[in-house]
């Protein structure tokens, strides 16, 4: 497994140790590692949200054809397919970029969990294991106040994605119950893995959850001007329709 994630994880410790070299801080280090690797995925973000946004837009045109071809699947099928093209939209617009994502995520888990396996350099030795902030030693755990902090950022930017991904398609409210006890189950397992993970990895997800939690609020802002646009969009082509006739 790491062989695999090393990949990853190693070209990542480079980059680490290159920030370590600059700022001579290894707890620094991790924060400005972190919100590089968040802008990095940026775009991801943005792909990934106006897939969703698109997709909300287009819920009543799909639910009509569900519903006009629901003893029909072949029909039903050709039908979605128009209506994707029509709406220039495609389906796995907003799963590929939490695919690319999760790879990532393992491998900055990996490194940050056992540095010492992708970070070399003697100099970096003694970086693990310095103080930061109330932390005596980034290589061993913090007891509760870092995962308490990475519980509730988890928490809140769990929430969040929540919102932002909520289509009110069939298949979502069909599982908005096992979503909704994700969004308190999920946390918990975070604070409880950071009480016995290093430091530097709670540190990591904490900062990281944080940056979440303002990505999705502009996240949110730019769904709302896509629904805007969609709408407006719309009203034009219905007016359209009507001037033609």
């Amino acid at each position: 497994m790491y062989t695999i994630l090393g990949v990853i994880a190693k070209p990542m410790g480079l980059l680490l140790d290159l920030l370590y070299g600059f700022i001579g801080d290894y707890g620094l280090s991790i924060i400005v590692f972190t919100v590089l690797v968040k802008l990095c995925l940026y775009p991801l973000y943005i792909k990934q949200t106006k897939s969703t946004a698109i997709m909300s837009e287009m819920q009543p045109k799909i639910k009509a054809i569900q519903n006009k071809y629901a003893n029909n699947q072949e029909l039903m099928n050709i039908k979605m397919q128009e209506l994707y093209k029509e709406e220039k939209f495609n389906p796995m617009g907003g799963c590929l970029p939490m695919l690319i994502q999760m790879p990532i995520i393992m491998g900055l888990f990996a490194l940050l969990r056992n540095p010492v396996m992708y970070i070399t350099e003697d100099s970096m030795i003694f970086a693990f294991h310095e103080s930061f902030l109330w932390i005596k030693d980034l290589s061993q755990p913090d007891p509760w106040l870092l995962p308490i902090i990475a519980g509730v950022a988890t928490f809140i930017a769990f929430t969040m994605n929540r919102m932002l991904q909520d289509t009110g398609s069939a298949t979502l409210n069909q599982s908005a119950s096992m979503m909704k006890m994700m969004q308190y189950v999920f946390p918990i397992m975070i604070l409880w893995m950071a009480k016995s993970f290093p430091s530097g990895l709670a540190l990591y997800w904490a900062v990281s959850q944080i940056v979440q939690i303002g990505l999705n609020v502009h996240m949110q802002t730019l769904r709302n001007n896509i629904k805007r646009e969609q709408q407006e969009r719309r009203i034009r082509e219905e007016l359209e329709k009507k001037s033609r006739k």
